[in-house]
């Protein structure tokens, strides 16, 4: 098979013996970028799927997590800063396990934003189009919010697997892997599809319905 879809059967090998090494390998191939589409494609519809049954996690999922890790940040830097100055002790991960949180947070949050429309979207200059300038403008979002998503999970998987493929242990501990945490970048990235979606298809109902297309965003606000 050659083209786009040369090295899928290296691939689909690799993930069926779940070996970190020969996936590592296989993901050098051609057919990473449009299996890799795929695969976000159809974890982001199933995302979707997932908040029609649970309405609490459609409106809560990232917020959570965003506080979540925030809180786990400050209580590790407070408390470490205490114990070090006060204590003169130190956990050895208190300084390598919050950038990664921070990694966790961030993503998170940018799939947050992108479901309340807070990114540069010159609302201004939107209005002041025509409802179906408006909507291709919205389409575009999508599509370009899509191939950067595409971009990010195909590479950032790329790099969790390379780290397990390599054993790359957390500095400060004995057993805890960092592509347990690097995978929270593909999968940041592709809830950010399933957002992508969730406003692609509101977006085509109101302009069937004559709905307002462009609407004022606001950070923080629901």
């Amino acid at each position: 098979m050659t083209g786009w879809f040369q090295g899928t059967g290296d691939i689909m090998s690799a993930l069926m013996a779940g070996d970190s090494w020969m996936l590592s390998q296989a993901m050098n191939e051609p057919a990473a970028w449009p299996l890799g589409l795929a695969a976000m494609l159809a974890l982001a519809l199933l995302i979707l799927v997932f908040y029609r049954f649970s309405p609490w996690s459609e409106r809560n999922l990232e917020k959570t997590i965003m506080v979540v890790s925030y809180l786990a940040i400050g209580g590790i830097i407070f408390v470490e800063v205490f114990r070090r100055f006060v204590l003169s002790q130190q956990v050895p991960w208190s300084t390598t396990l919050p950038p990664f949180l921070f990694l966790i947070m961030t993503y998170f949050g940018c799939s947050y934003n992108v479901k309340l429309r807070t990114h540069l979207a010159f609302a201004e200059f939107r209005n002041a189009m025509s409802r179906t300038g408006q909507m291709a403008c919205l389409m575009l979002d999508a599509l370009l919010w899509t191939g950067f998503s595409w971009v990010v999970v195909v590479t950032s998987t790329k790099v969790a697997i390379n780290s397990a493929a390599n054993f790359q242990i957390m500095l400060g501990t004995d057993n805890v892997m960092q592509w347990w945490f690097l995978l929270s970048v593909p999968l940041a990235f592709t809830t950010l599809v399933a957002r992508v979606i969730e406003n692609v298809l509101t977006d085509i109902a109101n302009f069937r319905s004559g709905e307002t297309l462009i609407t004022q965003a606001v950070i923080g606000g629901d």
